[in-house]
């Protein structure tokens, strides 16, 4: 009888072995699917104006308050991922970003606005239920290494829909366009929906997390260091990444093609350094350089993205730009489960957290940049404010506490 039970014991853990590349697998396809739907209407913004007769910072919307729903649903998605269901959660936030299939038939500006909702709020809800879904299924390190691969997953969607999503307009139309990536996010719900399943964990307690420990893990300074940089990172990246093929197209004379394949190289690039940026400190006790070296080249990319009017120069600082923009971000979402006393549930709080106020930065960023267009003619005034703020996660390097990586099993 006991050599029975141990070899069923074995079998179940092998079982589970093996079935974790498969969830790995749709969680790098979730993160895919999150990116090639993220700034797909960025390159689209001059035809949409076109088309539909708006202003540039009421087409700014179409990401801009996409991403203020999706900030919104942040925070209270992470505290009712394990409450809802972690598999329940993710087929909902896929389903709602695959609804953008439904742009072909979109008849004005309101209803693609109202398709671009749905898709933030499936953003907000698949982002802080990845936390614990990880630490479900995979060991400390192997987070870290699950962490660098997700992002270079979003990373390369955002990089093929902003350089993709120009020239596949000209032929088959943008709206057809939207309705293509939007097709990539229904497939995925279909995928999670079939395969995707979830297994206890020692540390969830299956009893949600209270009031009062959202806010004892929103007071740690470590976490409070981290949220700030973050969403001023991606304040600038979001405002260079909407408004720069426009910015390149007007005032550098590109066409929109080549200017949404440079903007591309943004993320592109930070397929590679997302990568890199999720192996290499496996080999570092200190976090701390994973901050400082990527924040100063995201300050003088992001600079010199806009400032620097030669190609060659323009290429060097958007590779700057993305090599810094993305190759801190493993690190980032990592260093919150290596903390004292983390849980899933404490982890999904964190992660949502990030989503809300990057989220509300970024729904404020391009809006801005738009405004000041119009208002002023120029886009470098709304650039630089961005620009700057950037600097904050080169300054969260150094004044971060100390953090330790684990062991991880």
């Amino acid at each position: 009888m006991t050599t029975i039970q141990t070899t069923s014991l074995g079998s179940q853990t092998h079982s589970y072995q093996r079935y974790r590349f498969v969830i790995g697998g749709l969680i790098l396809f979730a993160h895919f699917s999150v990116g090639i739907n993220f700034f797909v209407v960025a390159p689209l913004f001059p035809l949409i104006i076109d088309d539909f007769g708006v202003s540039r910072a009421t087409v700014s919307l179409l990401i801009a308050l996409a991403l203020l729903i999706h900030s919104f649903f942040g925070l209270p998605g992470g505290i009712l991922a394990v409450r809802f269901g972690l598999k329940r959660m993710y087929f909902l936030g896929w389903l709602l970003m695959g609804i953008s299939v439904l742009s072909a038939l979109a008849p004005n500006f309101g209803s693609l606005l109202v398709l671009r909702l749905a898709f933030g709020i499936g953003f907000g809800a698949i982002i802080p239920a990845s936390g614990p879904l990880l630490m479900q299924w995979f060991r400390p390190r192997e987070v870290t290494i699950m962490n660098g691969l997700d992002i270079a997953a979003l990373s390369l969607g955002v990089a093929l829909s902003v350089s993709v999503a120009a020239p596949l307009a000209n032929t088959i139309g943008w709206q057809n366009t939207l309705s293509v990536f939007g097709g990539i996010a229904l497939f995925g719900a279909v995928l999670w929906g079939i395969l995707g399943k979830v297994t206890a964990d020692a540390r969830n307690t299956g009893k949600g997390i209270s009031l009062k420990e959202v806010g004892s893990v929103l007071r740690n300074r470590t976490i409070q260091i981290l949220v700030v940089a973050d969403a001023l990172v991606f304040m600038q990246y979001t405002a260079l990444t909407s408004w720069l093929p426009t910015f390149y197209n007007e005032i550098r004379g590109m066409s929109l093609t080549e200017a949404g394949f440079i903007t591309g190289l943004l993320p592109f690039v930070g397929v590679f350094a997302v990568l890199v940026g999720g192996f290499l400190p496996l080999r570092f006790e200190s976090k701390k350089p994973f901050f400082i070296v990527p924040g100063f080249l995201l300050a003088l990319g992001g600079l010199g993205s806009f400032l620097i009017d030669s190609t060659f120069g323009i290429y060097v600082s958007i590779i700057l730009l993305g090599i810094g923009s993305w190759s801190y971000a493993p690190t980032l979402l990592s260093l919150p489960i290596e903390l004292p006393d983390m849980t899933p549930e404490k982890v999904a709080v964190v992660w949502g957290t990030f989503v809300t106020v990057s989220g509300l930065g970024m729904f404020v960023s391009p809006i801005v940049v738009g405004a000041i267009r119009d208002g002023t003619g120029t886009f470098v005034p709304g650039f630089i404010i961005w620009a700057v703020g950037a600097w904050a996660l080169f300054i969260a390097g150094f004044i971060l506490p100390k953090v330790g990586s684990k062991s991880g099993q």
